[in-house]
């Protein structure tokens, strides 16, 4: 039986502006453009409304947590712990430790440095780090990635906070980039599976591949022509996992749905009975 969470991009209509970040290439830095969404639910909020509707752990996305101050990361912490339910990941949607470009790469890992530092005082187990954005067949991309990602990783265990990657964005698009960092790496850098960002013809034998080395498991379904979740292909992929002896926390990735929870609860229940 998994153990369920939700990314907060299932709740992106609800918990006010993402905010983006960008490398700014005349400055030779990082910087925020926001996207304007609802605010319908504070983020500090959200850990107990997600214990009651069956969660165990949440993992956010970087770009909805709107401050980075000791202040509110200690207010962060705090709503976790006092709906007792487990900061699983942060999950940080930029960054290009791959780069050949000496600048930007050297930014991008100390900024990810920074946000190691505020999952640490936000209490999360585990950051996640892009592993690139470079093409997937180029192999000086994979090797500056893997060293980045060795580098991250030591930082991370120093304060308390685990480094992962996924198989998501360019570097990671094929199955043999993404088995190849993994490998490289070893058990320093767990990942992150996201069904979702497979190639169709790669999918059975990527979960397969990386269900040992898995943190969670990002469960974004496929949807048939009526809008109804896939639940055949579904049921495929986690029996997949079960097989390999996969246990770790499954986050729900909802893309549809007319309210907050309709749709990551239908797929809740889907899995339940799968």
């Amino acid at each position: 039986m998994f153990s369920f969470s939700i990314s907060t991009w299932s709740m992106r209509q609800s918990l006010g502006p993402l905010r983006w970040t960008i490398w700014n290439e005349e400055t030779k830095n990082q910087e925020i453009r926001e996207e304007w969404k609802p605010q319908e639910l504070e983020l500090t909020d959200l850990p107990m409304e997600a214990k009651q509707n069956g969660l165990s752990y949440l993992e956010v996305c970087h770009f909805q947590i709107p401050s980075t101050d000791a202040s509110y990361l200690a207010e962060l912490r705090a709503s976790f712990e006092s709906a007792s339910i487990g900061f699983l990941t942060l999950l940080v949607d930029y960054g290009d430790i791959s780069s050949p470009d000496n600048i930007r790469r050297e930014s991008d890992i100390a900024y990810l440095c920074g946000w190691i530092e505020a999952a640490a005082k936000a209490g999360a187990t585990a950051v996640r780090v892009v592993a690139g954005e470079q093409p997937a067949d180029d192999a000086a991309a994979i090797a500056r990635s893997c060293s980045a990602l060795k580098q991250l990783a030591l930082y991370g265990a120093e304060r308390g906070v685990r480094v992962v990657t996924e198989n998501f964005r360019p570097l990671t698009a094929t199955l043999s980039s993404w088995s190849t960092i993994m490998n490289n790496v070893g058990s320093i850098v767990p990942t992150i599976i996201d069904f979702g960002n497979f190639q169709p013809s790669e999918k059975a034998n990527g979960i397969s591949h990386g269900a040992s080395m898995a943190h969670s498991i990002h469960a974004k379904p496929n949807y048939l022509p009526d809008g109804s979740v896939d639940a055949n292909e579904l049921a495929i992929m986690l029996r997949i996992l079960k097989d390999r002896g996969c246990n770790v926390p499954l986050s729900i990735i909802a893309d549809k749905g007319e309210t907050r929870w309709d749709q990551i609860d239908a797929i809740k229940s889907l899995i339940s009975v799968l």
